[in-house]
């Protein structure tokens, strides 16, 4: 019975393929061929073990993410619950239908140990500050601010998202405010004052959080794996010794200033969002802004490819209108390629399904066809102490590979490493390999 239920159309959309998730949800492109619309439908599996708690969680993600309209918010559109235990032909679950951000998370633009420079991060952190001070306005405090949740959309425009662990602090109407008392966020991120037993203040912790992606930004990794005794480089920051320890000492001076008082340590004496945009740094008129798309999507990739870790090719590119016997789903697919920001990015892959986006993804091509690729990765792994497991071909036939390791800082991840046939004009067989992360305790650079 299970395997003959599908998925719903969500108000007019069609679920069409993945495009990203986790452990409790997947994300797929949606269109709307009628209206030519494309969004994003977040589904949150629904079984006969959801708890009451989880449902709740997820009705106030909902409610509260449906009342915040900004332009550096990602948009939520409308819900459909299809609930367990009916006749219904469909798949259990919580549908949510988002904006659809094209250009991806932050997370996949930011070079290791590099970052994506000053002029950069001065441009989206005007934007997240932007956003977070209207959902503060709003009475709600985010509580997991991290690249990972920070989108942009097909014109570069940074959108917060991810309420899903937010909490309403403060009443509009009177102003008034409440302590916090819930333990969460990602570790890297997450402010001090959570080490303690004790209620805190909400947007403190926010504010911290920003300090810390502008960090990243700047520096391409967290300054710490915790804010705790249990990390050296926290220590030696709240000794004040960190000063000429790297990354902290090729960060300029202004932007310096800025971070030190957004990750104050005392949430008393922590810099406000309201004294981060009156920060000289912050003043500064962004010459970025007026350059456009293009400029924008490639001083963005710039250390990526200045680092190696990321290709600008065009393999078998389409450059002219999709051909009349494409469906209007492909074509749906492809509207988003005509976003200049988009196609500078490289975003896109021809594969033989299409024209497809692959957000939250590394990815590469190669010149040997998929099943000496898929060996020759598997033994690099190996040589990398990955864990690489062979797992069964997926529905166009690719081939794929669960993969499981820790990073340099020991913190866990998983993934997947998916090789797809690519064939060229001349009838030769190349691979275009997709690698995935899909689990990460702090999800680190």
């Amino acid at each position: 019975m299970q395997s003959n239920l599908r998925y719903p159309r969500v108000n007019g959309y069609r679920l069409i393929q993945q495009v990203g998730g986790g452990g409790f949800s997947t994300v797929f492109q949606a269109v709307n061929t009628e209206d030519h619309r494309v969004a994003a439908c977040k589904v949150v599996a629904l079984t006969p073990k959801t708890t009451q708690a989880e449902r709740k969680a997820l009705d106030k993600e909902m409610r509260v993410h449906a009342a915040l309209k900004h332009n550096n918010v990602l948009e939520f559109l409308t819900a459909v619950v299809v609930e367990t235990g009916t006749d219904s032909p469909y798949i259990p679950a919580i549908y949510m239908l988002l904006e659809f951000a094209a250009g991806g998370d932050l997370f996949d633009k930011i070079a290791p140990d590099v970052g994506v420079g000053e002029e950069v991060a001065h441009f989206y952190f005007l934007q997240l500050l932007s956003g977070l001070n209207y959902v503060h306005g709003e009475g709600v405090c985010h509580r997991d601010l991290k690249p990972e949740n920070l989108l942009l959309d097909a014109a570069g425009t940074l959108k917060i998202s991810d309420f899903g662990l937010c909490s309403v602090y403060k009443l509009k109407d009177s102003g008034r405010t409440r302590m916090l008392s819930e333990r969460c966020g990602s570790l890297p991120y997450v402010a001090p004052e959570l080490n303690s037993d004790k209620p805190y203040a909400a947007e403190p912790i926010d504010a911290w959080g920003v300090g810390v992606i502008l960090f990243t930004m700047i520096a391409g990794n967290t300054p710490w794996d915790e804010p705790s005794a249990r990390s050296y480089e926290f220590g030696r920051y709240v000794s004040g010794a960190f000063i000429d320890d790297a990354p902290w000492d090729r960060i300029p001076a202004p932007v310096f200033s800025l971070i030190t008082g957004l990750l104050t340590v005392s949430p008393q004496d922590r810099m406000s969002l309201a004294d981060a945009f009156q920060h000289p740094w912050v003043l500064t008129q962004s010459q970025l802004a007026s350059q456009g798309p293009v400029a924008l999507a490639e001083r963005l990739t710039q250390s990526l490819r200045d680092t190696g870790d990321l290709d600008l090719i065009e393999i078998g590119m389409p450059t002219e209108s999709p051909p009349s016997t494409q469906d209007d789903d492909q074509i749906m697919l492809s509207a988003t390629r005509g976003s200049q920001f988009i196609q500078s990015l490289m975003l896109f892959s021809q594969t033989q399904g299409g024209t497809r986006y692959t957000p939250n993804l590394t990815r590469f091509w190669a010149s040997i066809a998929p099943p000496e690729l898929i060996v020759a990765i598997e033994r690099g792994l190996g040589g990398l102490s990955v864990r690489a497991v062979r797992a069964p071909n997926g529905p166009s036939g690719e081939l794929r590979c669960r993969i499981g390791a820790f990073d340099a800082r020991r913190v866990p991840y998983k993934g997947w490493v998916i090789v797809e046939p690519f064939i060229m004009a001349d009838g030769n067989v190349r691979s275009f390999c997709i690698m995935q992360r899909d689990e990460s305790s702090n999800h680190k650079k």
